[in-house]
């Protein structure tokens, strides 16, 4: 009960706060001029994206990474000995992936053209592999839970190498997805939901309100993205949103359920 109460305490707090500082946001993006840049060639539909504000996922990674050093700070040293080691790979990612998106975005804004592909697979291998190995031997894992089935022995090897192309390949799908307004940020909430609840049921009750934070935070997102859009997602916010979903399925070994959570990140 107390960890639901936390939980729903944190997720209002990031709507609040990010319905509070959407709009600074959005005129700070519009004011340094960070518009969708659309291709010619590309569906006309799209057309009246041209100059809208990307780099909108900036705004609930700004929300979700600021509640996590508030609480980080509150803690007493006996909770926070357990609120870091759940959520420290999270929000990593979450950070480290979304800054990678943030450069693709401004150098797509500004020259034309984003990363080159290769480059921020790289990128992405790096600090997924990181992510991997620290939850290898955190926590020990060496399975995975198969639904229905139950824990299946990989060993530690094994899931790191699953781990990485978890996190590389959730956060490429879900970039995938940011094509339609409220998509990619829709879908990601029901995915943050239902891992909540795994968390709860696996007794990461930290992990559970880091799902929360970025529940709240997608929501307030939402508020200025569905349609007609005054932002859009772009790959600070995609990329982000799929390394972190990964690293919470991994956290709880369910990764298989990463495609139930979240089908259309990987149809």
């Amino acid at each position: 009960m107390t960890t639901a109460i936390l939980a729903l305490g944190v997720l209002l707090s990031a709507f609040l706060i990010g319905l509070v500082f959407g709009t600074p946001y959005i005129r700070l993006l519009r004011r340094l001029r960070i518009g969708q840049n659309i291709r010619r060639e590309g569906p006309t539909r799209d057309f009246a994206k041209q100059g809208i504000p990307t780099m909108g996922g900036g705004l609930f990674i700004g929300v979700v990474a600021f509640l996590w050093i508030f609480v980080a700070f509150l803690l007493p040293e006996n909770l926070r000995a357990d609120f870091i080691p759940q959520t420290i790979v999270p929000v990593g990612l979450l950070v480290a992936v979304g800054a990678l998106g943030a450069i693709d975005d401004f150098v797509n804004v500004t020259y034309g053209f984003g990363i080159r592909g290769r480059h921020k697979l790289v990128w992405q291998t790096i600090v997924g592999l990181a992510a991997a190995l620290y939850i290898q031997r955190h926590f020990g894992v060496d399975e995975v839970f198969v639904p229905l089935v139950g824990g299946w022995f990989i060993g530690a090897a094994v899931f790191v190498i699953v781990a990485l192309v978890a996190i590389v390949g959730t956060s490429n799908g879900v970039n995938l997805t940011d094509g339609m307004d409220g998509l990619a940020g829709g879908t990601s909430v029901f995915a943050f939901l239902s891992f909540a609840f795994i968390a709860a049921a696996r007794h990461y009750d930290w992990l559970v309100v880091f799902c929360a934070a970025m529940v709240g935070a997608l929501l307030a997102f939402l508020w200025f993205n569905v349609h007609p859009a005054e932002f859009i997602m772009g790959d600070t916010g995609a990329l982000a949103i799929g390394a972190t979903l990964a690293a919470c399925a991994l956290t709880t070994g369910f990764v298989l359920l990463v495609p139930v959570a979240g089908v259309i990140f990987v149809a």
